[in-house]
């Protein structure tokens, strides 16, 4: 149990957003953000708006937001910060990513990502392999919705170039096994490509620990502005050709692999809601979520399915339910009706939602996020307990 102190309507003061009457449980389809963040993305504008390499000072002071924001990344994601990749969003970056370390491949090599993934992790494959003609197979997922392992180690070959994965899935809330997903990927010659996209705002990230050889996350889903993080081991980097205008900077490494000038104002926020994160420490954001979360799971009314696990044990405080007798979308339009921000339909994990049975209706999905409070949660429960009474 954490003993550290976590004062919930502390950290809510420093979001303004959060003083209007709505309960913020959209937090997988983007976190609100505090107003450091949105402070950060002003000042920007009004003391530092240039493009870089300009011999003048706004120039300059943009230069070193961006050095600043590669250093920021490198230490959210563990990494070296030449090895920090910014793009417009984690899909963006994905499709880019992929395109380029498939010009090493060729026609028959085989590419694995998983039915727990987000279609960002998945369709960027696909259309590679439509392209080269590679071939693209899923991991099974289990009922409980944890990753079939043994499925993983029987479709794994001397073909097989990358694992794709998602560190927690963004529908059910469920955790993978970065380390020994890493080690089978390894020990079969192939990369390790990791989406952070959803863990992003439940714990730390450390791309060295974990040993993954690609990580792409999204800082709009920690509290930040929208923007796609990536990083990429080094040797990859300096190996892979990048796509990039002849006059663009070949260093630092990442930067290479960024088309086009870069969103400075975003950097700024990114580099804010970092800073925010750290203010508050990964032990007080997990303990306090995880509270909500069995909260939610031990109170959860009679009346409602839950897809996945049914403890805090492996997951994150992401719910994916329906409640009987009423349809997806009712259920969810009605609870935005009571001031409760849920989600709907399918959230883009396409195979998710097809080995659930759910292709056609989707479910209701709930994020508890560490600004969220107990109060909000029961509210919420009774609200859905009431749905079909």
């Amino acid at each position: 149990m954490s003993t550290v102190t976590f004062d919930v309507e502390a950290v809510r003061a420093r979001f303004s957003a959060l003083r209007q009457p709505l309960a913020f449980f959209d937090g997988p389809g983007g976190t609100q953000v505090p107003d450091e963040v949105i402070d950060a993305v002003s000042r920007y504008y009004r003391e530092a708006n240039a493009n870089v390499s300009g011999p003048y000072e706004t120039s300059r002071r943009t230069e070193a937001l961006v050095a600043q924001a590669r250093s920021t990344a490198a230490r959210f994601l563990g990494c070296n910060p030449e090895e920090t990749i910014f793009g417009a969003n984690m899909t963006t970056l994905a499709f880019a990513l992929t395109r380029t370390a498939g010009r090493e491949w060729k026609e028959g090599d085989q590419i694995i990502a998983t039915k727990l993934d987000h279609d960002g992790n998945v369709s960027p494959w696909l259309e590679l392999a439509h392209d080269m003609g590679l071939e693209v197979r899923l991991v099974e997922i289990d009922d409980d919705t944890t990753l079939d392992l043994g499925d993983l180690e029987r479709q794994l070959s001397d073909r097989t170039r990358v694992v794709a994965f998602p560190i927690a899935s963004n529908a059910v809330g469920t955790l993978s096994d970065v380390h020994r997903i890493v080690q089978l990927a390894h020990d079969a010659g192939a990369l390790a490509w990791a989406d952070a996209v959803h863990y992003g705002p439940h714990g730390p990230i450390d791309v060295v620990d974990w040993g993954v050889d690609v990580l792409i996350c999204s800082p709009y889903k920690f509290f930040g502005p929208h923007l796609g993080v990536a990083f990429g081991r080094a040797d990859l980097l300096e190996r892979w050709r990048p796509y990039k205008v002849r006059p663009a900077s070949n260093t630092p490494l990442g930067h290479r692999f960024e088309t086009g000038t870069l969103a400075h104002e975003l950097l700024a926020g990114f580099v804010a809601a970092v800073g925010y994160i750290e203010s508050i420490g990964w032990e007080a954001i997990r303990a306090h979520e995880r509270a909500l979360g069995e909260r939610f799971l031990a109170e959860l009314p009679e009346n409602v399915t839950l897809y996945g696990l049914p403890t805090m044990e492996g997951r994150v405080a992401t719910f994916a339910f329906n409640v009987d007798g009423v349809q997806t979308r009712d259920a969810a339009t009605r609870l935005g009706d009571a001031g409760f921000a849920v989600w709907q339909g399918n959230y883009y994990a396409v195979e998710v939602m097809k080995r659930l049975g759910l292709e056609e209706s989707g479910a209701v999905r709930a994020g508890i996020v560490h600004y969220n409070t107990a109060d909000e949660v029961d509210a919420l429960l009774a609200e859905i307990a009431a749905l079909s009474s």
